[in-house]
């Protein structure tokens, strides 16, 4: 191999320093714009083209003027004769003219050049934030915004910095939430263009001094690598105090509890969840709605107060007098208690949970309790729920099956592929003689054998297919959905239909009123994280509505509950809690509508058909 030369070593030089950059070229351009002057002031100096009378350095003044100006020192200026006004002296003047006109122009491409980069990486959205107590949402889905509403609406007016991150453009990312989310002068929303399991592109989002970080529902796997990631940067007990909500939906990607205890991380295991609301919701129109209403944060929400001169009342006195809240249990060495029995003695240091619109918008008056004995006496059994279709499959069915109501009596599950599935289901069968379960072949994609399938069916739950994409087992949902709406109207049919999404945009696609619960993962995952980002304080008590063990919430038939007939709330309070149960709210069957939290003296009139809305072990 030859020798390199003078040339290629100059020119690899030159290579090398162009690569680095607008700064690298803008240095060169320097040294060899200083060093041309000092050339052509030598040459002038030397041959005596021109003498100042401010001596050499005003010479080379002038050349750098000449230069970067065009400006020509004439024999005007008393320091250039007319006898050395010589055309050598124009010629290395117009050499510095023209060198310098190429120089600029170079130059202002560089800067040029330069503040363009600074606005296309400001655009791209990769620059640090240097925020303190923001609320980061690491993950962004188009057309999921119930997260960041939610966030909106948890910060009631206060100024909150919300900073969300994804791995799209960053003015892609502001226009959807620009377009979709009505934001609040009292928000700033700051977006930026991260990987959300890379801890180098997490660290620019000033995670340190967040208040609290959320995933947004997405995969398992994604979620995982993200907390992680985040892990990474709080790792230590300066960070404890950062609160890191994520959901995962199976139990195999659960977060270790010593990992989480330690970097303050809290999970939700939402299958089970999502499954335990699809089987009480399909026995229970509007249940689903029911859950929206409570997690979200218009309306009545939960929490935690401590109220005065409570020692020695009753849980049950407390119940009759509290004024625009809801007493749904107590806080007891460190200990949440829901639904505690109605002659539990409350006492002085016993913090109270309460469901109300505002956390300190209540006042309490003790009245005579009325004697409800005969209510307590005469609880009555729940009728029989009638026949139980589901459609589909996947992970969750056993759940769902193992989560019915006691009064469900005969299920119908049809469209199984997985042996796995089948075998689940005959095993449930067995160990529940009291529930029939048969298992249907027929193929789901027919008209006809939907029909036949739907003949003396009272409801219908269609599940998700978790194996297929979002998109592609919505999609198949909604063609079930429209098939079934056919078919119960066209043959007069009156069952109800519980349907499972995965995204919210989807199932707004069909959302007509005609009755049809919905259960959209998305939608229902980002209502638990808003809560507990905003209330991490009730977890105990988000953790045991939302399980499978404990008080659940139910829509329970009115006259069961011995609530028909007129009644203010107050004494609709007393009727629920005898029988063991906290009433919250009720709902119209005729106008389909749920109404939470009624003052306190307001008359309601229920009848057979209506249901009231109340906490308590099933």
């Amino acid at each position: 191999m030859n020798q390199p030369t003078l040339k290629d070593r100059f020119q690899y030089w030159f290579d090398n320093h162009m690569s680095k950059g607008g700064m690298a070229l803008f240095r060169i351009l320097i040294i060899f714009s200083v060093l041309l002057i000092l050339l052509l002031t030598g040459l002038m100096v030397l041959t005596g083209l021109v003498k100042h009378p401010d001596g050499n350095a005003s010479v080379f003044w002038d050349t750098l003027i000449t230069m970067f100006n065009a400006w020509f020192p004439s024999f005007e200026d008393g320091y250039v004769s007319e006898e050395t006004f010589s055309a050598g002296y124009l010629i290395l003047n117009v050499i510095a003219a023209i060198v310098g006109l190429l120089l600029t122009s170079v130059l202002i491409g560089i800067i040029t050049s330069a503040i363009e980069e600074k606005i296309m990486s400001l655009r791209k959205g990769t620059s640090i934030v240097l925020e303190e107590n923001h609320t980061i949402v690491l993950g962004f889905y188009p057309g999921e915004y119930t997260l960041i509403n939610q966030l909106i609406l948890a910060a009631a007016g206060k100024p909150c910095t919300i900073v969300v991150a994804e791995d799209m453009e960053k003015d892609e990312l502001e226009q959807y939430i620009r377009d979709n989310i009505e934001v609040p002068n009292n928000i700033k929303i700051i977006c930026r263009t991260a990987d959300i399991c890379d801890p180098a592109d997490l660290e620019k989002l000033a995670p340190e001094k967040a208040e609290v970080i959320i995933i947004s529902p997405t995969t398992d796997e994604r979620t995982v690598k993200s907390l992680l990631a985040v892990s990474m940067l709080i790792n230590d007990d300066t960070h404890s105090k950062v609160r890191v909500g994520a959901i995962v939906s199976s139990d195999d990607y659960r977060f270790p509890p010593t990992i989480a205890s330690k970097h303050n991380v809290t999970t939700l295991q939402t299958n089970n969840t999502l499954a335990k609301i699809i089987a009480h919701s399909c026995t229970q129109p509007g249940l689903s709605e029911v859950f929206r209403e409570i997690f979200n944060f218009e309306g009545s929400e939960l929490y935690n107060v401590t109220l005065k001169d409570i020692a020695g009342l009753t849980f049950e006195e407390l119940s009759y007098g509290l004024e625009k809240a809801v007493p749904i249990g107590i806080l007891r060495n460190e200990k949440a208690i829901l639904n505690p029995p109605a002659d539990t003695i409350l006492k002085e240091e016993d913090t109270i949970f309460i469901f109300a619109e505002d956390k300190y918008n209540y006042h309490f008056q003790k009245k005579t309790l009325p004697n409800l004995e005969h209510v307590r006496d005469t609880v009555r059994e729940e009728p029989q729920a009638g026949k139980i279709l589901i459609l589909g499959e996947n992970s969750s069915l056993g759940i769902v099956l193992s989560e019915l109501p006691e009064n469900a009596k005969e299920v119908v599950v049809a469209g199984l592929k997985n042996e796995e599935q089948k075998e689940i289901v005959r095993y449930l069968e067995r160990i529940s003689p009291e529930l029939s379960i048969s298992i249907d072949d027929s193929n789901l994609k027919s008209i006809k054998n939907l029909t036949y399938l739907t003949e003396d069916i009272d409801h219908i739950v269609i599940l998700s297919d978790y194996s297929e994409e979002e998109e592609k087992a919505d999609m198949q949902n909604i063609f079930y959905l429209l098939h079934l709406r056919d078919i119960r109207t066209t043959w007069q049919r009156n069952y109800n239909i519980t349907a499972e999404m995965r995204r919210e945009r989807n199932q707004s696609l069909v959302a007509t009123g005609d009755s049809t619960d919905f259960v959209v993962a998305s939608n229902m995952s980002s209502l638990f994280l808003a809560q507990l980002a905003e209330s991490p304080e009730l977890y105990a008590v988000f953790r045991e509505l939302l399980s499978n063990e404990g008080n659940e919430i139910f829509l329970k038939n009115a006259e069961n509950m011995h609530c028909t007939g007129t009644y203010t709330v107050a004494e609709l309070r007393l009727r629920t809690l005898v029988q063991n149960y906290i009433f919250i709210g009720y709902r119209i069957r005729e106008e389909e509508h749920c109404v939470f939290n009624p003052g306190l003296n307001d008359e309601i009139t229920l009848t057979k058909n209506d249901s009231v809305i109340v906490i308590g072990e099933h």
